[in-house]
This record gives structure tokens, C-alpha cells and sequence, in this order.
């Protein structure tokens, strides 16, 4: 694999149009992860957003260790990508959506995720030294738009869905970031093996924010049963098939699954949260996914 270091990507193993199989897995994940940021909410309820987090990663844990084929080995050369896949993709993202759901509701958080797939377009520019192509110098603008509609609609608000909303971007860039340090590993790995290796550590990481959140946090069987969705299908299932997502279409493509991720938070946010979602935010998450769909059309070989 030319380009060992940690800030390094590859091609999808399939760059032309999606499969069935693509198709599948690309509106399971957008399911399951649109309807996170309700679950979240509902445990916060409850629970200080470090124990949601550290409770979350607890079970997604526990759920790819109890599944077979788990043990494959991974290269020494390798641990220092599953690493940063750990603190990117889990720990920190985990760490910060509960923090600004404190301020941000459900929809919005699930708006502004809308972004991840022009991060992720830009920092695989980046990684591959490969200048974006014209669809991306189209789409890559218009979703910074659309995200900046968004982070302006609710910052209108007052102060601390400010502070919500630079926590939700810092976490979304994570995403983008990890998206591309993951598609050379779920091609040589698979998506199961990294993911059950990436989990541990981040449970670990997360540990002392949950220890500490444990005082003011209360036991509610709403709570909970949010915390057991979010750990099984949000963290354990969700992480499985979007590893094997990307290792096939490629880092860019695979993140457009947040294309759906807006409208599936949006819509359980009104229905059961009575959310309260401003005009402009809808102009924005449309711009979002208009930039991003641009920027992540089909991939031309030899770019």
C-alpha cells in the first residue's frame, strides 16, 4: 500500500455505480444513524452526556465480540490507523453530539451532520494529493453553504446552541477525517475486524468522562433502552456495515449516506420530540446535500 502513515487513503475497490448491495447497506446505515440523535436525546434524559457516551461504546463493544470471525490479525504497522480510527471515529464524535444536544435538538444535530460528506471529500483531496475535479469545486462550496445555513439559523438562537453547533462541525470533521483513515483498512481487513478492534480502546478513552458523569446521572428504563439501541445498532451493527461500505465505494461516496441521515432525524425529531426547526435550517441541510451530491458523484478512474 504506497503512503503508510496514518493521514493516508485509497480508492473504493468498486467506483462505478452503486449495487444492490451498496444500496442496502447505504440505507440501513442512514436508518440507523438518523434515528441516533432521537435516542440520544431520550438519554440525556436521564443520563450526563459522558455516560451516554461511555455506556454506548460499552455495548456496541460487546456486541462485535460476540460475533465470529472478530480475531483476524491486524499488522503491527497497522495499530496506529485503529488508533486514530478510535479517538476520530468513536471517542471524540461520541463525546461531543451528547455535549450539544444539551443545547441543539435532535433535528439540527441531525442537519448539521449532513456535512460529513464534504469533509470528507475535502480531507481525501487532501490525503490522495489529488486536486478536487469540477463537480467537487461545485458541490464542496455549496454544502459549506448549507452548512453554514444551518449553523447560522441556530446560532440566531443565543449563545449556547452556538457553542452545540461548533461541537456538532468539530465532530463531523472527525468523521470525515476517519471515513478516510478506515477505507485502506476495511480492504485489508475488513470491516468487522477493525471495528471490533477500534471499540476497546475507545471505551477506554471514554471511561473517565463516563466515571465522572456517573454522580448526576439517574437509572430510567427509557434511558436505557436508548442506550441498548444506540450501543447495539448505532454502534455495533452501524459500524459494521458502514466499514463495509467504505472499503468498497471509498471513503467520499460511502459518507453521502448523511445525505439521508438530515431527513431521518428531522422527521423523528418533529414527530416525537415536537423539535422546533427554523425555515432557513431547511434551506440549509437542502444546500447540504445538494453540495455533497455534487462533490461525491460517480468516481472517473485514473483521477
Amino acid at each position: 500500500m504506497k503512503g503508510a502513515g496514518v493521514l493516508t487513503t485509497t480508492h473504493g475497490t468498486h467506483r462505478g455505480a452503486f449495487a444492490a448491495i451498496d444500496w442496502a447497506l447505504f440505507l440501513a446505515v442512514s436508518a440507523i444513524w438518523g434515528s441516533s440523535f432521537l435516542f440520544i436525546a431520550i438519554a440525556l434524559e436521564s443520563f450526563r452526556p459522558g455516560l451516554v457516551t461511555w455506556l454506548r461504546v460499552l455495548f456496541g463493544t460487546a456486541v462485535l465480540w460476540s460475533l465470529p470471525g472478530v480475531r483476524a490479525r491486524i499488522d503491527r504497522k497497522d495499530w496506529a490507523r485503529i488508533v486514530a480510527l478510535s479517538i476520530l471515529w468513536v471517542a471524540l464524535p461520541f463525546t461531543l453530539f451528547p455535549l450539544a444536544q444539551r443545547s441543539v435538538n435532535s433535528a439540527i444535530a441531525g442537519m448539521l451532520n449532513g456535512a460529513a460528506p464534504i469533509f470528507t471529500a475535502v480531507t481525501g483531496s487532501l490525503m490522495l494529493r489529488q486536486a478536487p475535479g469540477p463537480r467537487q469545486l461545485v458541490g464542496i462550496p455549496l454544502g459549506f453553504l448549507g452548512a453554514a445555513t444551518i449553523a447560522l439559523s441556530a446560532a440566531s438562537a443565543g449563545p449556547s446552541q452556538l457553542h452545540g453547533v461548533i461541537m456538532i462541525v468539530a465532530a463531523t470533521l472527525c468523521y470525515g477525517t476517519a471515513l478516510n483513515i478506515a477505507t485502506p483498512l476495511q480492504q485489508r481487513y475488513g470491516s468487522l475486524s477493525v471495528t471490533a478492534r477500534m471499540m476497546p480502546i475507545a471505551a477506554v478513552l471514554t471511561m473517565p468522562f463516563g466515571l465522572a458523569s456517573l454522580p448526576g446521572s439517574r437509572l430510567a428504563w427509557p434511558a436505557i433502552a436508548a442506550i441498548v439501541v444506540l450501543g447495539f445498532f448505532g454502534t455495533g451493527v452501524a459500524y459494521v456495515l458502514m466499514g463495509r461500505l467504505v472499503g468498497r465505494v471509498g471513503s467520499t461516496r460511502a459518507s453521502t449516506i448523511n445525505y439521508l441521515v438530515p431527513v431521518v432525524a428531522l422527521g423523528l425529531g418533529v414527530v416525537f420530540r415536537n423539535d422546533h426547526v427554523r425555515p432557513a435550517a431547511v434551506v440549509g441541510v437542502v444546500l447540504a446535500i445538494l453540495g455533497a451530491y455534487v462533490a461525491s458523484r460517480r468516481e472517473r478512474r485514473g483521477v
